[in-house]
């Protein structure tokens, strides 16, 4: 045999390892292909990298001669940037409303408000004026607290009692704790009305209130004033409180709300303001860790009431109801923001309000917004408006947002609408002798009985639907006192 035919190799089997039996001479063609295609790689693989090297050195080339000159290097990369006036161009790098909002207590951290301000956009400027620059309260405004039944509540020095009763009630400064300790004004007029602000009143939950708690805010009074509330609720805590205002008022309020852990907390706001009253509300809300908050306002009158809530969350699993109802008379203006933001993990929120406009120059606006932000996964989110115009010449604006920055969610959503008595109801009822005016107080009694009966307090709920049926009353003799002018 020759020393070629010697010189063999063994040939890998499928499972990858070498066995005898199979050999190919060492000098064969596919050998030699093998061998070449490697060579030809190798090759194609050091001129790359020679061309690569050559464009580094030309790029620091480049970067020296700048330097030189005085000129700072070209960017390799250049990241599209926001644009503000042309916000759509690149959607995934427009500022969320947190990241554009101003808190502060100062009020000149804030521009001037505008009209066309997304903030203010939907009301009339003239009639909230005066709440834009600093004023001095009159303080004539009158507070008053007590349980359902009437008793007293007991005061905040009066620890014995507010330790048996689980709650206490009292003015304090300003300046003392917790005053202040829940966020920080988010507009012009809150900033405002937390500056002239002479008189803050608290509320402190500490255990289970067995009564619910009515604080009464009176006013007879159209020169401006303003109040501060504060609202605490102890960790494992359970309350009700409403805090009802009428007559005759100009007033800046503002609310501080705040729930501790594993707490139950129903509060209701209730306006039942004379026709010329103005009310310029706003409420800043936390709601603690498994804390559950069942958040109500009413507004049934006044002639300007502009209500703004800004809920947040101290801790995981908390979960905010947000239930609101409004009746708007001809010549009325009633706005109501809910700016829910989403900043804790595992959290549920629920906004849900309803509206009727009863008449030409009845206005309404609501805007809700769920900011949800990246610290915020399985979050579950939902709002509702509807607005339910009883005659024509009504308008009502109706703005729901979501702000979504976080893809781990249970789920987000919104809903809103406008629109008259829808004719299959009045058709079903009228099928049935109800008359035509009797099926109208029917379904505005229907559209607003559902939230009314979730405030749980039964001689409040009582009243409001009273206070109803006289709105719809007052409706039906302005309507047929203008048939007459008509005819």
């Amino acid at each position: 045999m020759s020393e070629k035919e010697m010189n063999t190799t063994s040939t890998p089997d499928s499972d990858g390892f070498r066995r005898s039996g199979t050999t190919k001479p060492v000098g064969s063609a596919e050998q030699k292909a093998r061998r070449a295609q490697a060579q030809a790689n190798a090759s194609e693989a050091q001129r790359i990298e020679n061309a690569r090297q050559k464009d580094r050195e030309l790029k620091n080339e480049q970067s020296a001669s700048t330097a030189s000159e005085g000129q700072s290097a070209p960017a390799e990369v250049r990241m599209p940037r926001y644009d503000p006036k042309d916000p759509y161009k690149f959607p995934a790098q427009m500022p969320s409303s947190a990241d554009s909002m101003i808190r502060s207590f100062d009020p000149a951290d804030f521009p001037q408000p505008k009209a066309k301000d997304n903030e203010w956009r939907y009301l009339d400027m003239d009639k909230i004026s005066e709440f834009m620059q600093p004023f001095t309260p009159t303080n004539l405004t009158q507070v008053s607290v007590s349980f359902e039944d009437g008793s007293a509540v007991p005061q905040l020095s009066d620890k014995p009692a507010s330790h048996e009763l689980g709650v206490s009630f009292g003015q304090i400064s300003k300046n003392e704790y917790p005053a202040g300790s829940v966020s920080k004004p988010v507009d012009l007029t809150a900033a405002i009305q937390w500056q002239v602000t002479q008189r803050v009143y608290w509320l402190n939950i500490t255990s289970d209130v067995e009564k619910p708690v009515i604080i009464r805010v009176h006013s007879n009074n159209a020169e401006r004033d303003a109040l501060h509330f504060v609202i605490t609720a102890a960790a494992n805590s359970h309350a009700s409180v409403v805090v009802m205002h009428d007559g005759l008022a100009h007033l800046a309020e503002g609310m501080e709300i705040s729930t501790g852990a594993d707490s139950t907390l129903n509060f209701t706001t209730i306006h039942q303001w004379d026709e010329a009253s103005k009310h310029v509300g706003t409420e800043r809300i936390r709601v603690g860790a498994n804390a559950e908050l069942r958040h109500r306002v009413v507004t049934l009158s006044g002639n300007f009431v502009r209500l703004r809530m800004d809920p947040d969350y101290a801790g995981k699993k908390g979960f905010l109801d947000m239930l609101g109802i409004y009746y708007v008379l001809p010549g009325d203006y009633a706005e109501h923001r809910t700016m829910v933001c989403h900043n804790q993990a595992d959290c549920k929120s629920r906004v849900i309000y309803k509206g009727a406009l009863d008449g030409k120059g009845a206005r309404s606006a609501w805007v809700g917004n769920a900011l949800i932000l990246p610290t915020a996964p399985n979050t579950d989110s939902y709002e509702l408006n509807r607005n339910l115009v009883l005659k024509p010449g009504a308008i009502a604006d109706s703005e729901p947002q979501l702000e979504i920055e976080n893809g781990d969610i249970i789920g987000a959503g919104h809903a809103s609408s406008v629109g008259r008595f829808e004719d299959e109801q009045l058709f079903y009822l009228e099928s049935r002798g109800v008359s035509e005016e009797n099926a109208r107080k029917l379904v505005v009694r229907g559209f607003f009985e559902e939230l009314i009966n979730q405030i749980g307090v039964e001689s409040v709920q009582t009243a409001l639907m009273q206070r109803i049926e006289e709105r719809l009353a007052k409706g039906e003799s302005a309507a047929m006192t203008q048939v007459l002018e008509d005819k």
